[in-house]
């Protein structure tokens, strides 16, 4: 269906106290024809709730597979990395998967950085109870640019904490852009964890993100109800359900809201139209082979230094190095 980009004259449509950068991406993506919402929005207080839930799910399998890495293998990277660093962690959510690694490495700093600023400092203090010798400097921010760290840091050696494969979250060029940004944010010579989940089965894939208790279906769905709220939109939220599928050719899960019949709503102000089975797509999740994983960090400005895979190869921790550009080939 064709739909009418035209703003209306509603008063009630008053965004005045919303994210202009949430406005923006939303009203564009939704104006495309392959309507996509950037999956940083999932992120409100209600998505990270969700997402924390969907790390517990018997059929989410990285969280359970990268923890068991870290458990196996945070000694050798406080042996590799060295003690003394600022462990910097990148959409850094419940941080339930640092305490192993600062065990490990006998950190000077802990600096988490995560948009969800609400529950970036809940998860803060929760971790500085865990760790009182600590010093934790949170920083809200959004990753997917440079960033300003705290001075308190500026000439103390920094080891990057990225797991969860939320790289795989953007597509090749947007990850090497990500990749290049952190060393900005970081400095040359500083070290990075990754996790890098594994090409699989696709019925393990489908599984992962397509849950039988239906919370990854209420992570998806949870967006549309903060357009609703935030943007004052009136998206009937039962004219949609959620799709996960794998799409081989980019070798990646996608999420997508599907329309279940013809829908219009309004968001600030502005109609739009959906033809019933058009779909919004709001996730990627691309899986790599190790090959792939290194070739990826290589153009992001990484030198590989170890990797650590489990025996079903289903999920790696790579730990890099941002090396000065070479003046050669």
């Amino acid at each position: 269906m064709l739909r009418n980009e035209h703003l209306a004259d509603d008063p009630a449509a008053d965004v005045s106290q919303a994210d202009p950068a949430f406005l923006a991406d939303v009203l564009d993506g939704l104006s495309q024809r392959k309507k996509a919402i950037p999956a940083r929005w999932f992120y409100d207080r209600r998505g990270s709730e969700l997402f924390e839930e969907i790390t517990q799910l018997p059929e989410y399998y990285p969280t359970r597979t990268e923890s068991g890495l870290l458990a196996a293998h945070s000694a050798d990277v406080g042996r590799i990395a060295g003690k003394g660093r600022a462990v910097v962690e990148f959409g850094s959510g419940s941080s339930l998967k640092t305490p192993r690694l600062l065990s490990s490495v006998a950190p000077s700093f802990y600096v988490p950085i995560d948009i969800s600023g609400d529950f970036l400092r809940d998860s803060a203090a929760a971790l500085a109870e865990s760790f009182p010798g600590l010093p934790v400097l949170p920083v809200e921010a959004n990753f997917m640019h440079p960033v300003q760290l705290p001075a308190e840091i500026a000439d103390v050696p920094k080891l990057g904490f990225f797991p969860g494969s939320t790289i795989g979250n953007l597509v090749p060029r947007s990850g090497v852009n990500l990749l290049r940004d952190m060393i900005e944010t970081m400095g040359v010579g500083s070290m990075l964890l990754i996790g890098m989940d594994q090409v699989k089965d696709t019925a393990i894939l489908i599984r992962a993100y397509d849950d039988q208790a239906g919370v990854t279906a209420a992570f998806n769905l949870n967006l549309l109800e903060r357009i609703n709220r935030e943007l004052s939109g009136d998206i009937p939220l039962d004219a949609f359900k959620h799709r996960a599928i794998w799409n081989d050719t980019w070798s990646r899960i996608e999420m997508h809201l599907a329309a279940t019949r013809d829908v219009s709503f309004m968001i600030a102000g502005r109609h739009f139209e959906m033809g019933a089975d058009e779909t919004i797509h709001t996730e990627n999740s691309h899986k790599y082979t190790p090959r792939s994983g290194r070739q990826l960090l290589a153009a992001g400005g990484w030198t590989p230094l170890r990797e650590w895979s489990d025996d079903k190869q289903m999920f790696s921790l790579i730990l890099a190095e941002a090396k000065p550009e070479p003046t050669a080939p």
